[in-house]
């Protein structure tokens, strides 16, 4: 019995010198000035606007066309809600109009169609 144990102990610690950290695909850093979080190995960076934001889309390191990507766009100012629609604003560039986003927001982007899902992204304004 006691080799049986020591055989399994061995195995199990063998077994850990075998295991890496997992990294993740691409940088998290904004390229735009904005917010950058990662959902399904994409990179979204939102760039808060004067009257909107825009959604950049990077796929390990390189850009992701937006093209058939829609969604929405809800903030939370305080108690108040508002919502905008997203649409594709050319090559990997999502926007959302007509909305107003301070500081100390939290935006959440649930955007269809991001390589076949439907992907719900959430960002807190600084």
């Amino acid at each position: 019995m006691k080799a049986r144990l020591w055989a399994l102990a061995l195995a199990l610690g063998l077994s850990s010198l075998t295991l890496t950290n997992a990294m993740a695909h691409g940088s998290a850093k904004p390229q735009h000035g904005g917010v950058v979080q990662t959902a399904n190995d994409v990179s979204f960076e939102l760039v808060v606007l004067a009257d909107g934001a825009l959604i950049y889309l990077v796929d390990h390191d390189e850009p992701m066309s937006s093209a058939g990507i829609s969604g929405k766009l809800t903030v939370l100012n305080g108690a108040a809600k508002t919502e905008a629609e997203i649409r594709p604003a050319g090559d990997n560039k999502l926007e959302a109009k007509g909305i107003k986003i301070g500081s100390g927001a939290k935006v959440v982007a649930s955007l269809n169609n991001v390589e076949g899902k439907t992907v719900t992204v959430r960002f807190a304004i600084k």
